[in-house]
């Protein structure tokens, strides 16, 4: 059975009542990314611990970590952003999180990715090693304008790392975005690598982001597809309805319950079951 999970900043900045709206929608997980208008990686351990008082008390549990590492151009120093790796996996273990979503690197406008291609898998292969011994499975989010934005790239990141600690998030809306249609284009040749479904939809003809099924992100073919192959794991919802941050998509809590209303009546219309 399907598990519905999501970015609960986007309903508040306030910790509690994310809580609070996302266990009226009946979520039993979510993605933790930032509270009270901070990184969840820069949070201090007095507000980590009070985030967890916080999920225990509407019986949440945490998919994910919803963390911006890899979200620094590739040319810039890699060290202290290795440390801040180690960090994400301290914080996913402190939440039972048995994932981290990350990226593959910000290339500067105009750069050629093949010129990065090798940095970006060294970098790679060195947060995996770390996610190895932590026994975490690292997810790659195809973000726009990342080495990584494109399906044949997110392909190459997965099989030259080789290794099953680093897996990949699928977000149709960014696909959209870059120029792909995402299951047409994408879904044979990552399905394999995929573990991880973020619930966002957006239209070819501008870039923007719509409720899942009414846009171009091919998400009703995609879920049937997925449902027909036997998946099972999360989809988080990621609505980016609203102006987004400088931590991420906002939507607040009206148009994050409308995005999932929506998701859930594809899901119904498809006959998929999910908690």
């Amino acid at each position: 059975m399907w598990t519905l999970s999501g970015f609960v900043d986007e309903i508040s900045s306030d910790f509690a009542e994310q809580c609070r709206v996302a266990s009226e929608l009946g979520l039993t997980h979510v993605e933790l990314r930032s509270a009270w208008d901070v990184n969840i990686l820069d949070l201090e351990p007095g507000q980590l611990a009070s985030m967890k008082k916080t999920l225990a008390g509407h019986g949440l549990a945490v998919s994910s970590i919803g963390s911006p590492i890899g979200k620094i151009y590739i040319d810039e120093p890699f060290p202290a952003h290795l440390e801040r790796m180690r960090h994400a996996a301290e914080v996913a273990h402190l939440f039972g999180a048995p994932y981290i979503r990350i990226f593959s690197f910000f290339l500067r406008p105009g750069a050629d990715p093949a010129a990065h291609r090798d940095e970006v898998i060294d970098r790679m292969r060195a947060l995996a090693r770390v996610a190895e011994e932590a026994d975490l499975i690292l997810l790659h989010e195809n973000e726009k304008e990342i080495y990584g934005d494109v399906p044949d790239r997110c392909l190459d990141i997965v099989r030259s790392v080789g290794s099953p600690h680093l897996r990949l998030a699928w977000d149709p809306a960014n696909f959209v975005q870059v120029g792909v249609r995402p299951y047409t284009d994408g879904y044979a040749m990552l399905r394999p690598h995929v573990e991880y479904i973020q619930i966002k939809d957006a239209l070819a003809v501008d870039g923007s982001v719509v409720t899942a099924g009414y846009g171009d992100g091919e998400v009703a073919e995609t879920i049937r597809a997925l449902h027909h192959d036997g998946f099972d794991g999360f989809f988080s919802l990621e609505p980016h309805l609203n102006i987004g941050t400088t931590l991420g998509g906002f939507s607040g809590p009206e148009e994050f319950r409308r995005a999932c209303e929506d998701f859930t009546e594809l899901l119904k219309t498809e006959g998929i079951e999910y908690k």
